[in-house]
């Protein structure tokens, strides 16, 4: 153990309440609060990207299968069977992938975007249809440049180069899993030699999951909500949450709890979202539930508040009016909009009882605001 390590998990023994080694030890049991996420065992002296560590062989099979993928799309709950060089399925995404942005981003979590920034990659494109979602012009509208595979590998060297950005961060990318598998493998050929950020909303199966294992260091899901009806309202996907904690689950098998170099940048690990919804906060506490008690109680977790009324919510709801002449059209009912139980901000109360619901699971690492002025790594 490095001396920094054991320098941090004295601290952290310190911070949790036991007495100084100058002072006599009580005999009595105490209950340990440990509020030091960057300790040991969460701290890395040093980090390799798991894609380095890949041998020729095993690229090879993941190459054959992303191009088998293809073939026969399979790689998302939906299932649509097509072969992607002839046509598309739910997405709406072909062979190639659509990018809206490439760019260093800094509206990430402080230990995803450091102080250079994270090199996000904004996929165009879908498989879920969220009502409320905040890129609805990228996710619905298919937005940007058709890229291949080897294209995206030049745009991540450009970042890691010419951008300096701590990690390459796939933003939806469940749709796009073969291409992105072939991109990764592209970039490793080139020199690319930061960590990969697998940005996704959960709705991931199995199998895409399967053939990001060594390749995706950090897994960021964002588990959205947990009732069926709610899904199938608000995500048009029935079995949403079955999906998300199957993949969670899977995620959290590969590369387990975050961890950070001393630097405080993740650099391997699960980072699970949840967007507490107006009205929703019962479901936001049974998820927090089921992360404690089905992953790891130490999951680092960002419950965010940042919700608004986006994409359908809020809309005049259309109806149906005949015109002179038997011709129908659309009319907008100016009192009456679209998901109106959710057309409003997030309270501080309803955050609040997601957070301490957490709490009592016995959650502990989560993404909070510095202390202080400065940055927050």
């Amino acid at each position: 153990m490095s001396s920094l390590s054991k320098l941090l998990l004295r601290n952290a023994s310190r911070r949790s309440g036991n007495l100084s080694p100058m002072m006599p030890q009580l005999s009595s049991p105490r209950v340990v609060r440990r509020e030091l996420h960057l300790a040991p065992p969460f701290l890395l002296d040093d980090y390799i990207p798991r894609y380095q560590l890949l041998s020729s062989v095993d690229a090879a099979k993941k190459r054959s299968k992303a191009y088998a993928h293809l073939r026969n799309c399979n790689l998302c709950p939906r299932l649509c069977g097509v072969n992607r060089y002839e046509t598309t399925g739910m997405c709406l995404i072909g062979a190639d992938v659509k990018v809206n942005v490439i760019a260093p981003h800094f509206g990430e979590e402080p230990c995803i975007q450091g102080h250079n920034g994270s090199g996000s990659v904004f996929f165009s494109g879908c498989n879920l249809r969220c009502t409320f979602c905040q890129n609805h012009d990228i996710a619905h509208q298919r937005n940007g440049m058709d890229l291949t595979p080897e294209d995206l590998a030049q745009w991540y060297m450009k970042l890691q180069e010419t951008g300096g950005v701590h990690n390459i961060n796939l933003i939806t990318p469940e749709h796009v899993a073969p291409q992105v598998a072939l991109s990764i493998l592209a970039a490793r050929d080139l020199g690319l030699r930061i960590p990969i950020i697998y940005n996704t909303s959960a709705f991931d199966s199995l199998e895409s999951l399967e053939l990001m294992d060594g390749l995706v260091d950090i897994y960021l899901p964002d588990f959205k909500v947990w009732n069926q009806a709610t899904s199938k309202r608000l995500l048009k996907a029935d079995d949403y949450a079955k999906t998300a904690c199957e993949s969670i689950k899977a995620m959290h098998d590969q590369v387990g709890d975050l961890c950070f170099t001393p630097d405080g940048l993740a650099k391997k690990g699960v980072l699970v979202r949840h967007l507490v919804m107006p009205g929703k906060e019962e479901e936001g506490k049974q998820i927090m539930r089921y992360l404690a008690e089905n992953l790891s109680l130490d999951v680092f977790v960002n419950i965010m508040e940042q919700y608004r009324p986006a994409a359908h919510v809020g809309k005049p709801r259309r109806r149906k009016i005949t015109e002179p002449g038997g011709l129908q059209a659309d009319a907008k009912d100016s009192d009456d909009v679209r998901y109106a139980e959710i057309n409003r901000p997030v309270t501080e109360e309803e955050v609040g009882s997601v957070r301490k619901a957490a709490e009592q699971a016995g959650l502990w690492r989560f993404n909070d605001p510095p202390r202080h002025a400065g940055f927050a790594i």
